[in-house]
């Protein structure tokens, strides 16, 4: 029966993290169509993907007190259900303001998917196995990365963009089933805490000021925001220090494991979340392939990602898995030094070979890390870490964008992205590949940091 259940978990969290990603990734294919239903301009229309990822932020932290309190297992069925709602609004929306609020509800029941899903397999899963079973978990996130935009533009090039929201109605229904009906067991942490409500607004209202700033971060009010954000953050710290049962223990960061693992995670995120943005400008804009060619050539870095996954997290079960996400790490370096040099004349077999060691090294990084910030807290502490994680997540995806803009506005200016500019698109893509780079070496250290501290996992690991 345990055995049973450990599996029925990490099927669960496997769907359910396929399908947090799933939209919010495909979404974008889906925005065109979108918007000219909805007669949207273009900035209305940059705000489907962005509301959302803005209110994922904003109730991941609070997410993580919440699960702990009434249970992992009952949050993550209300997060399903808040989506699976939402999703179904999104199908009869009749307006602009009626599928944003419909998409804002998403990215809360997105929040509290992914929060409420790793906390579960931590405290499901045996520690032995939890290696394992956080690869699957990140193999559903790797899968939807790749597959969402096939799967997406499919549905919506034959059955419209609504077609996206019914696609994945019985999955998330599914997962409802199983967790109300073959997952009898519930896990509380914090049952006896009082929500901080307090240290949860001032949060929300920190990160939400820091992520709009930092994406419009070419103009002073941008940056203006941004600061105003960052200050907001670090009151927030201080008041977390104070406050008997917070909505994050910052205490945790005094475990160097967690702390170190928590940057190398923030970092990656940075590192690569801009260079799939990077590869497709190149080979669109630089060398001409039209979006089919470039989708199906793009697809490559994910797969691997995905094939490695589940392995590197197994392996991390039995070998210490921060010496894993760096060795992952340094791979992935190479691969974004070998991207800085790109030109219009570099052999196709050359970027190929980039982004296969970008796979490999991003495969063998990101299920040990994880895997180190699980497991360097004690049980209780599992949907505090788990949002953690997943807030750096945020952060990274949202720097690593920002970074994008802020050099190609440098750059090029007001241009438009052409082939007649393609020296100004690859300039700005060795800048950005370039800083990706020392991203990634910053990862590498802080690994090596966690490797070497004297805290402790919360089981034994070989070193």
């Amino acid at each position: 029966m345990k055995f049973d259940l450990e599996k029925l978990v990490i099927f669960v969290s496997f769907i359910t993290s396929f399908f947090a990603v799933f939209l919010s990734n495909g979404i974008v294919i889906g925005v065109p169509a979108i918007a000219q239903e909805f007669a949207m301009n273009n900035v209305i229309q940059n705000w489907v993907p962005t509301i959302f990822f803005l209110v994922v932020a904003v109730f991941t932290v609070p997410a993580g007190q919440i699960s702990g309190k009434f249970g992992v297992k009952k949050s993550l069925i209300c997060g399903l259900i808040l989506y699976l709602i939402a999703s179904i609004g999104a199908v009869f929306a009749f307006s602009t303001e009626s599928f944003l609020f419909c998409r804002i509800l998403q990215g809360a029941g997105v929040a509290f998917v992914n929060v409420s899903a790793m906390a579960m397999v931590v405290q499901a899963v045996r520690p032995e196995n939890r290696g394992k079973a956080v690869g699957f978990t990140v193999t559903g996130v790797y899968l939807a990365t790749s597959l969402s935009p096939v799967i997406c533009g499919f549905l919506v090039y034959n059955l419209g963009w609504r077609s996206m929201f019914y696609f994945i109605i019985p999955f998330l229904l599914m997962c409802i089933i199983l967790l109300v009906w073959k997952i009898p067991k519930e896990w509380k942490t914090y049952e006896n805490d009082k929500i901080d409500t307090v240290g949860s607004i001032i949060y929300s209202i920190g990160i939400l000021l820091f992520i709009y700033g930092f994406t419009s971060l070419t103009t002073m009010n941008g940056l203006i925001l941004t600061v105003i954000g960052l200050i907001i953050l670090c009151i927030f710290g201080f008041y977390e220090l104070r406050v008997k049962s917070p909505v994050f223990n910052m205490h945790l960061f005094k475990n160097k494991k967690f702390t170190s693992s928590n940057i190398a995670a923030l970092c990656s995120y940075i590192a690569v979340m801009v260079v799939t943005t990077i590869l497709n400008y190149h080979f669109q804009y630089v060398r001409g392939w039209d979006a089919q060619k470039a989708g199906m050539i793009l697809i490559i870095t994910p797969i691997i990602m995905a094939i490695m996954a589940p392995n590197a997290g197994k392996l991390s079960d039995k070998i210490h898995p921060q010496k894993l996400a760096a060795i992952g790490m340094s791979i992935a370096a190479v691969a974004l030094t070998i991207l800085t040099f790109l030109d219009g004349k570099t052999p196709l077999y050359f970027v190929i070979l980039a982004m296969i060691l970008q796979g490999i090294g991003m495969g063998l990084f990101s299920s040990p890390n994880m895997n180190a910030i699980m497991s360097s807290v004690p049980p209780k502490d599992a949907p505090i870490a788990s949002a953690s994680q997943a807030t750096m997540r945020t952060i990274g995806q949202t720097m690593s964008l920002g970074i994008l803009t802020l050099v190609f506005a440098w750059i090029m200016g007001s241009l438009p992205l052409a082939h007649k500019y393609s020296a100004m698109i690859l300039q700005s893509s060795h800048i950005i590949c370039g800083i990706s780079t020392v991203a990634c070496i910053i990862a590498i250290f802080a690994s090596l940091v966690g490797i070497k501290s004297k805290d402790k996992f919360n089981i034994d690991r070989p070193s």
